[in-house]
């Protein structure tokens, strides 16, 4: 038995010490659209958390010195757990008013299948989320015992597999980009190039040398690539994966409540951030976009997932997966499923945000399958602002490709969704 199956074995031992008192509703309250939820599968991006890597070390696209934060780097922040107990709280809310966990006790032994990636933020993001949703309950979170080959839910790719084919993601994911290439999709963003380059205060001489820019350059002038790599996505390089990582890390800067004078070093604004956020997503095009990719890197939890969905009688209520933007930018790609949280871009994956299914049944004892995202808005999580009926963040349901035409979110026959996804991790 493996590490991580072993973890997962625990799992079950610590549910059935929950209190004794604890039941499960066993008859959903029909919603208003008549149909009972049954269960809710999904995959969470970690909360709030410092760079995964001190910024001021190796290529530093910058001279000033970076904030200070509460917790070593990637770790998450006792202010990003306090967001995903509010998430929590306000999950809690809704999965008891409409049936799917009692309004007090546990529910039983079984009844709560939780996992992580192996690192801490995801770990602890499952835990703090587990506190409000299910107060009181003993539910551990199973995960690796350490990062690499035994992480190959969340990290599949990690390992470098012999037998994934770098050439085809690498053909497959510049075949993304609009007619003129790279460049092209570069000078698109050019407004948003000049504006980081002016909060970084970029290039110094040693940046331009190093992209071969001459010994004088802005951010802009250094190239727009996508390198191969053998057996792993392929590294989109340049000013648009520079601002991804540093837009992101200037998100996470206003997120953690820091002072403006702090973020970005007092020269970007609040809207400014929101306007670059957009490299994020433009990132996630190019290395998880392609369709060999988003296979091959989301097939082990799209896999989990669906089979959480059609286990039988004895299947978990709650399916909870812990894991990183990349995750759910991955399951995204190959599912098709678009989203916009408020104050984010198109597809973009805000701290806490959720990606997942939810099984319903009609009154014939038919089943369906709908597709959902779940998160906060910037200033919510900004100003640690609980979720209720006048602000409850963002909570909408997604058209399901191969189920639903475009706008339409009807629920999916149980079947038919089968159908899709296991086209889907076909390859077909």
């Amino acid at each position: 038995m493996s590490m991580h199956t072993a973890i997962r074995a625990m799992m079950g031992v610590a549910l059935a010490a929950m209190t004794a008192g604890g039941c499960a509703a066993t008859d959903s309250p029909a919603n208003a659209d008549g149909l009972a939820l049954e269960r809710v599968v999904f995959v969470m991006r970690h909360g709030i958390r410092p760079p995964t890597k001190d910024p001021a070390k190796g290529t530093n696209y910058t001279s000033d010195p970076w904030p200070a934060w509460p917790v070593d780097y990637g770790l998450l922040t006792p202010r990003g757990a306090a967001g995903i107990r509010l998430l929590g709280t306000a999950d809690r809310a809704e999965y008891v008013k409409r049936g799917l966990i009692p309004a007090n006790g546990c529910l039983t032994p079984g009844a709560v299948d939780a996992e992580a990636s192996a690192k801490q933020r995801a770990i602890k993001t499952g835990e703090a989320y587990l506190e409000t949703l299910l107060p009181g309950c003993v539910v551990a979170v199973a995960h690796p015992e350490k990062e690499g080959p035994e992480d190959a839910i969340f990290h599949p790719l990690d390992s470098g597999p012999a037998d994934f084919d770098g050439a085809r993601g690498h053909a497959e994911a510049l075949a993304l980009a609009p007619a003129g290439g790279l460049p092209a999709e570069a000078a698109t963003h050019r407004a948003e190039i000049d504006l980081l380059g002016t909060v970084l205060g970029c290039c110094s001489a040693t940046v331009c040398a190093a992209n071969g820019a001459g010994d004088a350059c802005t951010l802009a002038d250094l190239p727009t690539t996508l390198a191969a790599n053998p057996h792993d996505r392929p590294d989109l390089e340049g000013p648009l994966v520079i601002g991804s990582t540093i837009s992101q890390t200037l998100l996470l800067e206003y997120l953690e409540g820091m002072p403006m004078s702090d973020v970005g070093w007092g020269r970007v604004t609040r809207d400014q951030i929101e306007q670059l956020l957009v490299f994020h997503p433009v990132k996630f095009r190019y290395e998880n976009g392609s369709p060999y990719v988003a296979q091959r890197a989301a097939g082990p939890l799209v896999s989990r997932m669906l089979g959480a969905l059609t286990a039988g009688a004895d299947g978990a209520r709650l399916t909870l997966l812990f894991g990183h933007d990349t995750n759910l930018a991955d399951i995204g790609s190959l599912l098709g499923l678009d989203w916009q949280v408020p104050s984010y871009p198109k597809d973009d994956i805000p701290p806490g945000g959720a990606l997942g299914f939810e099984l319903l049944r009609d009154g014939k004892g038919q089943r369906f399958v709908r597709a959902f995202f779940r998160a906060q808005t910037m200033d919510q999580l900004r100003e640690q602002q609980a979720l209720d009926p006048d602000a409850p963040g963002y909570r909408a349901y997604l058209p399901i490709p191969g189920c639903n035409a475009a706008g339409d979110t009807a629920p999916c026959p149980i079947d038919r969704f089968t159908t899709v996804v296991k086209a889907k991790l076909a390859g077909s």
